[in-house]
């Protein structure tokens, strides 16, 4: 892709946008024949009108899962034909990169150079991974006498419903769907209203992959509306989400006055990065506070969003957390080397600036930012915003605000630190920045997140499990435990005397 602002403005001109839902093996309309639009956050242009899928589409969809998996083209093929397959839905979207990255930004406002250097890649790389893992995955042989067999196997649970948010949308999708199809099932996926478009091309490339028609449905809808029939069908068998913490409240309700499916949640995030003076490097662990809460907008649930630091550097420390913020501005998501591009809408960004005011009103000092940026007419986005001198009760300390706005609290001793860590109603990710391995190794054990780094923030790659404590969620994406998600185990019990 040609790296100028105008060049891509060019190429996204000549887009093919898929808007209609993706059921048994073909673009469709809704049932209802509704659309919505699909606005850029970038200036606000209208994109395309998407299907608006409603219970009538799910139920649809889901009937198309339920007879393929049933017929058993793809559940009943061997581990290595699905790997293949999969492999090459994994190099197919590396074929399609440029594409795929500007309807990312086109979509949902990212950099450009975000959705290329991470987005697209990482989707490819979750893909042939756990294509490559399917025939390493094995079962149990029980420990009986010479009269007996047992045998603990893991077998596909069926059809598995897929929400996932707006904020990564291939990535997400590809952490549910590449584990969900590994084992055998198959998936009706809803992505987000707010960004619909990558999740679209991705069912295409599915089928140009080789996965049947049936196996890989998309339905494209809001929450109330297509979300929920989703999760209350009574022919769905596994229900996987990422997004908010209210909602995926909502849909384990719904889990339980349907079938009792089985529903994972990962959820939101409010994650500490904890710096001690005695930080190896200040200058490198203040560029990473700056860019762990500034990155996608601050959209992102592992966000760094408390910033944690030690009284004796705190005055210090800030300062150069506020110097690197003020370097990555937002710009035109299009702009080669834009560190920060939109926000995904303009609700998402009164939702924002309303955390901001409330920030000022409960006196926290605005050290940086505060206001919106005026890059592009019609288009959303929000200056880098840093609170310093917020109390651990402040409203911006407690609740996700889901952009980038960061709060700095200070702390005495590493008591203090663990106390305002873990007094959260979330557990999803955090970091220590210390040169004292024993401090290391003791805070670590103590945080109550899954995710824990240690002098850097957001390590791990497929291998790492992925997921949170408490109000954070349940199950892990990524690695091999992903798969505990997508399989029932059985346990097979044989009497050989007879």
């Amino acid at each position: 892709m040609s790296a100028t602002l105008e060049s891509r403005k060019t190429q996204a001109a000549t887009l093919s946008i898929a808007t209609q839902a993706f059921i048994d093996g073909r673009y469709v309309d809704a049932a209802s024949g509704a659309t919505f639009d699909c606005i850029s956050p970038i200036d606000g242009r209208v994109l395309g009108q998407v299907a608006d899928g409603g219970a009538a589409d799910i139920d649809k969809a889901v009937m198309a899962a339920r007879r393929s998996f049933e017929v058993g083209d793809w559940a009943n093929t061997t581990p290595v034909h699905r790997k293949k397959v999969l492999q090459k839905f994994g190099e197919l979207v590396t074929a399609h990169t440029d594409e795929l990255a500007l309807l990312e930004s086109l979509d949902m406002g990212k950099p450009v150079d975000d959705a290329l250097g991470y987005d697209v890649p990482a989707t490819a790389r979750c893909l042939a991974w756990t294509g490559e893992a399917i025939d390493k995955v094995y079962g149990e042989v029980a420990a009986t006498g010479p009269g007996e067999l047992g045998m603990i196997t893991r077998e596909p649970l069926g059809v598995v419903g897929a929400i996932v948010p707006w904020n990564f949308p291939l990535v997400m999708s590809a952490w549910k769907i590449a584990p969900a199809l590994a084992m055998g099932n198959s998936v009706v996926l809803k992505p987000s209203e707010k960004s619909p478009l990558t999740a679209l091309r991705l069912a295409a490339l599915a089928m140009e992959a080789g996965i049947p028609a049936g196996v890989f449905n998309v339905v494209p809808g809001f929450g109330k509306t297509a979300g929920e029939p989703l999760a209350l069908h009574m022919d769905v068998d596994g229900l996987v989400f990422t997004g908010s913490t209210a909602v995926g409240k909502r849909l384990l309700q719904c889990a339980g006055l349907s079938n009792m499916k089985r529903a994972y949640m990962e959820c939101g995030g409010k994650s500490p990065n904890i710096v001690f003076a005695d930080a190896p490097d200040l200058d490198k662990a203040a560029q990473a506070a700056a860019s762990a809460i500034f990155y996608n907008q601050g959209e992102v649930c592992t966000a760094a969003s408390r910033l944690l630091v030690e009284e004796s550097i705190r005055e210090e420390f800030v300062a150069r957390v506020v110097e690197a913020g003020r370097k990555l501005q937002p710009q035109h998501p299009f702009t080669p080397g834009a560190a920060m591009g939109a926000m995904v809408d303009a609700g998402h960004v009164a939702r924002v600036m309303a955390y901001i005011a409330k920030g000022q009103e409960e006196g926290a000092r605005l050290a940086l930012g505060g206001q919106q940026a005026q890059v592009e007419e019609g288009g959303c986005y929000i200056a880098p915003t840093i609170f310093d001198g917020v109390q651990h009760g402040h409203t911006i300390s407690r609740e996700e605000i889901f952009g980038p706005v960061l709060s700095v609290i200070g702390f005495t001793d590493e008591a203090q630190a663990l106390k305002f860590a873990n007094d959260s109603e979330y557990g999803l990710a955090a970091a220590v920045w210390t040169r004292d391995i024993a401090r290391a190794h003791r805070v670590t054990r103590k945080l109550r997140a899954g995710s824990v780094w240690v002098n850097y923030w957001d390590g791990g790659d497929m291998t790492a499990p992925f997921g949170g404590y408490k109000q954070s969620g349940n199950g892990r994406d990524k690695s091999l435990h992903a798969f505990d998600k997508y399989t029932e185990i059985k346990a097979t019990w044989i009497n050989l005397e007879g």
